[in-house]
C-alpha cells in the first residue's frame, strides 16, 4: 500500500472519528433537555460504533490508528516504520480539525471556537492514563491472539472509559487538541489540553513496556 492512500486513509477515518464524537456530542446535548447523562450516552454509543466501524473501513489500508499515541507505539514496536510516522500524525491532526470543522457546519456553529469546558486537576489526568493505557492494552492484547476483534474490541472499550473515566476518555492527543476548538458539549479548554496529553503519553509508554513484557515479540521462525 503506497503511502499517499495510507496517509489518507488516516486523514479521513480521523475526520470521521471527531465528527461523530463532536456530532453527536452536540445532538445529544440538544435532545436530552439538559440531562448530562443522556447526552453523555448519545455521546458514547456514536462514538463506539463509528469508531468500530471506520476501523473496519480503514484498518486494511493503513492500520487505522487515527491517534498518535497508537501510531508512535506501533512504530516502537516496529510494526510501522518511523519515516512513515510524521505523514501520519499530521493527516491524523488535520482530519481532527476537519471533523470538528464539520460537524460545526452540520450543526450551524461557528468553524472553530475556543472551547470553555473546563477539565482539569489530577483526577482528570489520571483518568487519561488510565484510558489511554487500557487502549493501548486492548489493541495489542487482540492484536495478537485475534487480531480481527479488534474494532469491536475498541470501540466496546472507549464505550466502556466514557462511563468509567473522570474524564470520558479521550485517549487521542489529535482528538484532543482538535476539541479544544469546539465550545460544544465534547470540548476541553485549549489551556487543559497539553495535560492531558502528557497524560496520554505516559499512558501509551507505560502500555509499551508492559505488553513488550507481557507478550514479546515472536521469533522470526515463529511469524513465518
Amino acid at each position: 500500500m503506497t503511502s499517499a492512500r495510507k496517509i489518507t486513509a488516516e486523514a479521513i477515518g480521523t475526520m470521521l472519528l471527531l465528527a461523530a464524537v463532536v456530532g453527536s456530542g452536540i445532538m445529544g446535548e440538544r435532545l436530552s433537555g439538559g440531562n448530562a447523562a443522556i447526552a453523555l450516552l448519545a455521546n458514547t454509543v456514536s462514538t463506539g460504533a463509528t469508531l468500530a466501524a471506520i476501523i473496519l473501513a480503514f484498518g486494511g489500508i493503513s492500520g487505522a490508528h487515527f491517534n498518535p499515541a497508537v501510531t508512535l507505539a506501533a512504530a516502537w514496536k516496529g510494526d510501522l516504520q518511523w519515516r512513515e510516522v510524521p505523514g501520519y500524525l499530521s493527516a491524523q491532526l488535520l482530519g481532527a480539525f476537519a471533523g470538528v470543522a464539520a460537524a460545526h457546519t452540520m450543526f450551524g456553529e461557528p468553524l472553530f471556537e475556543a472551547s470553555q469546558h473546563s477539565r482539569t486537576g489530577g483526577a482528570q489526568m489520571f483518568s487519561e492514563f488510565i484510558a489511554t493505557f487500557g487502549l493501548l492494552s486492548v489493541i495489542w492484547g487482540c492484536s495478537r491472539i485475534r487480531s480481527e476483534a479488534v474494532p469491536f474490541a475498541v470501540g466496546a472499550y472507549i464505550a466502556g472509559a466514557y462511563w468509567f473515566t473522570a474524564s470520558t476518555s479521550f485517549a487521542n492527543p489529535a482528538v484532543t487538541l482538535a476539541r479544544s476548538f469546539t465550545n460544544t458539549f465534547s470540548g476541553i479548554r485549549p489551556v487543559d489540553a497539553p495535560g492531558f496529553i502528557a497524560a496520554q503519553l505516559i499512558g501509551a509508554v507505560a502500555a509499551a513496556a508492559l505488553w513488550a513484557w507481557l507478550m514479546p515479540p515472536l521469533p522470526k521462525a515463529a511469524k513465518a
